[in-house]
């Protein structure tokens, strides 16, 4: 007999992971659609053809259905590339986010867990983890960098990272400009001569 899990607890096998999929997917096109206010366990539900028992159950909440939505996208999200240098890898970086916000339903997806975010304490928290993931995820190239001597050592990674995607979301919720792989490159550009100029050295406590 299966048994429910917390939301984002397990990877479920089995009926357990066909009915989580149909779930999270049937939640991703409602927010793309018609924003986080429109979502609605029951309706969720009924478009994911499963049982509203078994969502209210296993999920709870809007919010416990977000923050599982993005643990997956977090984890299905494309790995590292790694290039071998620290402008090709935060170009890679800049060009995955590029094409993610860039995307119709995924641009959607994003904007509106980011306004969610703004008003809602624990959608935010849900979106601090998923950026928590992938920046993880890409931190070791500056990291590797440091070692071949293309920043200086002390470079604070994780703000490298930021540094690289910062001006995509910037004009993804700000401007109409196209966000295009130029938008990237330049992005990507910025963050690699500011870590090179030592902009992100972590300052030395006294």
């Amino acid at each position: 007999m299966e048994t429910e899990a917390d939301p984002g607890t397990t990877r479920p096998g089995g009926r357990t992971a066909r009915v989580r999929a149909a779930v999270l997917r049937a939640a991703a096109d409602v927010l793309a659609e018609q924003g986080f206010a429109h979502l609605d366990l029951a309706d969720i539900a009924r478009r994911a053809e499963v049982g509203k028992t078994t969502v209210y159950r296993r999920w709870g909440t809007v919010t416990g259905l977000v923050t599982d939505l993005l643990l997956d996208m977090a984890q299905q999200s494309e790995p590292r590339t790694v290039t071998g240098s620290l402008l090709g890898d935060l170009r890679a970086n800049a060009a995955l986010v590029q094409r993610t916000l860039s995307d119709p339903r995924q641009g959607a997806l994003f904007k509106a867990v980011i306004a969610a975010a703004t008003c809602d304490p624990k959608a935010a928290e849900a979106l601090y983890g998923f950026y928590t993931t992938r920046v993880e995820e890409w931190a070791p190239c500056v990291e590797e960098a440091a070692a071949r001597g293309e920043v200086p050592q002390g470079t604070d990674p994780h703000e490298v990272i930021r540094a690289a995607s910062a001006p995509l979301y910037y004009r993804l919720l700000t401007t109409a400009l196209p966000l295009d792989g130029a938008a990237a490159d330049r992005a990507a550009t910025a963050a690699a001569v500011a870590a090179r100029a030592g902009v992100y050295v972590r300052e030395r406590k006294a």
